[in-house]
Order: structure tokens, then sequence, then C-alpha cells
């Protein structure tokens, strides 16, 4: 693939070399269940990866110590069924959220320096899903908010540090799974694709849904979703009816067209979108696919940049935050691939993507603005209360400090439209406010014209 021509990108020689052998995790017995999962999720320590076994078996394993799993890897195991989807905590590196087919969601407390044998006790298990657990995402902005949605139609809330539920969205998606959920830059709102092709936007504390795509895509295979962050815009990734896949940009404010597609060919994998807000990079990379296509996002447009193409088929990938990354190598990403190696064994490949530069000497300021920190930005009941905070940032140049700071920017654009029982309510005020005040002029003698 090329870059249109007269357009320059820093980005456009970008590329990522197959690992060598000594930095492959090999060894590992993967899950087989069926799921909207994407088998393996990364932080800036640890990747974790879904097994085969009782308790819906997770192994949590640290970057640093590539090569043949030992036969009794340590992993958590605390349900009684099948994993069906995990999350990493963002402001944590020691906590993740698992969730399988018997409709729990536990909490888990990984000790300092990785897991030394099975752990079956979460810090807590949460109830109120009445089927299992389908997508797991946590808040991107206020600590310990996660976000459940499960095949009993409902998006629940939940407060991880006192293990309770915070809000319900029910009566929404009708009797259709809910396929994907991504919250936006700010975490005002969600986004949740669902087998009735719809796409919904939830403002995540009126719990109700603020606008809506009736069709986003005709094919009937799984919808996957990413904000674009400070772009404020909406990605979903799905299929023609004629079974080819494809890519649309959508303003949240405006559902009913998209504003690009994105054709991607024709192949049954589901892809699995990673998005880098700092350098407006989209990675794309499908279940059963060989290859990784990147594009670069700028006014509403597609960009080829180029793809990484290899010969082993993926069953899940996991990029792992900025902060981790080697930024005077210009790694600009990470990526954990996993695949199915001989014998049926899973394996785990490093990718590391690169900017060619000609001196490595010198921090790269132009491919490392400031990044998302990992720190929260409020608390959840500050959230809840209604606090609106963008992200907190950091540099990662290493002369600097590595502070995390505010954003500076105007939340209004991210602010999610007002619901009908919110302008329901205003609207009752106001009447109330006329009568009021046309009673006060009947009482001064002041005749109304």
């Amino acid at each position: 693939m090329s870059i249109s021509l007269g357009r320059h990108s820093k980005f456009k020689h970008m590329f990522a070399d197959k690992p060598k052998p000594h930095e492959i995790f090999v060894g590992f017995k993967l899950a087989t269940t069926s799921s909207e999962m994407q088998y393996i999720k990364a932080n800036a320590k640890y990747f974790a990866v879904a097994l085969q076994g009782g308790g819906g078996p997770l192994a949590i394993v640290d970057h640093s110590k590539p090569g043949r799993m030992p036969a009794d890897l340590p992993y958590l195991a605390g349900h009684k069924g099948n994993i069906t989807d995990f999350d990493f905590n963002p402001f944590n590196d020691q906590i993740i959220a698992t969730g399988g087919d018997d409709t729990l969601v536990n909490i888990w407390n990984i000790p300092d320096g990785g897991l030394t044998q099975v752990l079956t006790d979460p810090t807590h298990s949460l109830e109120g899903h009445q089927r299992k657990i389908s997508v797991l995402r946590f808040h991107p902005t206020a600590s310990n908010i996660l976000a459940s949605a499960a095949a009993d139609y409902t998006v629940k809330l939940w407060d991880i540090e006192h293990g309770k539920e915070m809000l319900s969205l029910d009566d929404v998606h009708g009797t259709q799974a809910i396929t994907d959920l991504a919250w936006d830059y700010t975490g005002t709102q969600y986004a949740t694709s669902c087998k009735d092709k719809k796409l919904r936007l939830i403002d995540a504390r009126a719990n109700a849904v603020a606008t809506e795509c009736k069709q986003a895509h005709d094919g009937m295979k799984s919808i996957k979703l990413s904000f674009l962050g400070r772009q404020d815009r909406l990605l979903s990734v799905g299929f023609t009816k004629g079974c080819s896949r494809e890519a649309k940009l959508w303003d949240p404010r405006k559902m009913d067209a998209a504003l690009k597609t994105l054709s991607l060919g024709q192949a049954p994998g589901v892809f699995m979108p990673h998005y880098d807000d700092d350098i407006n990079v989209l990675y794309l990379c499908a279940k059963g696919d060989t290859s990784i296509h990147y594009y670069e996002i700028q006014d509403d447009n597609f960009f080829p940049l180029s793809t990484f193409a290899s010969s082993d088929s993926t069953k899940g990938i996991g990029f792992m935050p900025k902060r981790g990354m080697s930024v005077m190598k210009c790694e600009a990403a990470r990526a954990f691939k996993l695949t199915q190696g001989p014998g049926g064994t899973g394996v785990v490949q490093k990718l590391s993507f690169e900017v060619p530069r000609k001196s490595s000497a010198n921090f790269q300021a132009d491919i490392y603005p400031p990044t998302y920190a990992g720190e929260p930005a409020h608390t959840a009941d500050e959230w809840l209360a209604g606090s609106n905070a963008a992200p907190m940032i950091k540099s990662l140049n290493p002369k600097d400090e590595g502070k995390a700071q505010t954003q500076d920017l105007d939340m209004k654009e991210y602010a999610a439209p007002k619901t009908a029982s919110e302008l329901k309510m205003e609207l009752e005020e106001a009447n109330a406010r006329i009568v009021n005040l046309e009673k006060a002029l009947k009482d001064a003698n002041i005749a109304l014209p």
C-alpha cells in the first residue's frame, strides 16, 4: 500500500520485524471457547492470555520473560465456567477484571512481581448479570469504574473499589446480543454495537440513549468499535451484506450517515481495531488473518501506511500503553500477537512498530507528543456527581520528570446531547417559572400584553 501522491507522513515507513526466536513466548494451552473477546491484552508490565481449563484460567505473563512457559504456569481461576472477556485497569497495572459464562465479574489484584501460584479468590466478585458476560471495559478517566455488557442485553457500571453496582442500562438493546462497547475520550458517554446492527451512544450518567444509528453495517457478523480520541469520531468495523469487511467513521453528534467508508476486502475474520490517539494511526488485525494493516486518519479520511505480513494466523492481539515503550528506539507501538503453534499450543509474538530515523540518540518529540499518563483525572464519585475531565497526560522524554498533567481542552466539545428526560424536566421547570411570573405580574396589577 502507498500514500496518496503529494501527501507526506512521518509514519509512511513505519515497520515491524518478525520477532527473533528468543523474543517469543511459547507453550500456552489456549482457551477453545468462542466469544467476542480478543484473547490477549497488555498493560505496561504484563500481558494476559485466556487459557484452557476449569475455572476460566487466565495467565498473567511478565513482558520481560519470554521463552517456554512452565508446565505449572500460575494463573487466575475464579469462575465456574469459561472466561469470556477481561480488561486491565488503566490506572493500576496490578488490577485486572475478568468475566465469565457464570455471569460473574471478578476483580483481581496481581501480587507485586507477578503470579507465583494459582489464585482462586478474587478481591471482589460482582453479581448482577443474569447471563454470561460479553464485554468488559474500564473507564478511561475515572478511577475504579468498570463497564460490563452481558448476554442478558444489559450494560452495568460498577464501582470496583467498593464492589457495588452503580448503574444498570436495561431495556435498550431489546433481545439482541451486545457485541462491543467503547468509551469516548473523556468517559462522558460510551457506544455499543449490537446484533440488531445498531450503534447506540449512551449518556453514561443519565443512563439513557443519546443518539443512535439504525443500521451501521449490513452484514450479520459482529461490529467492533473504537473512539478516535481528540478527533471526536467513532470508528466501527463490520461487514457488508456480501460479507466484505469495511470500516466507517461517524460523527457522534449526527449518526444518520457515515462520514467515510473504507473497504477492507472479503474475508471471514472479525477485525480487532486499535487506535493510537497520539499519532492518529489505526491498526487493524482480524482473527484468522496473517497481516496487520495500519492507516493514518486525518480530516475524516483513511490514509494507508503499510502492512505487517507474516505466515502466522492471528487468534488475538493486544497493544500495550505508550508509557512502557522504548522511546529512544523510536518505537511507536508494541503489540502482542497470539497465534497457534505446532501441536496446538499458543505462541505470543512481541511486535515492535518503529519509525526509522537516521539518529536515535535524541528524543524524537514529533513522534512522541504527551501521552496517556495512566493516572485518573477524577474519582468514581466525582465522575458520577457530574465531573468532566480529559485523560491525564505526560511527556515520554527521559529528561522530563514524567509527571502527569491535565489537558486544557474545551470540554463543551465532548459534552453528550441532553436526554429526553433532561429536556422534559427543563421544560417543566420553565413552564412553572412562567406560571409564577404571570402570578407576580397579576398581583402587581400589571397587565400582560
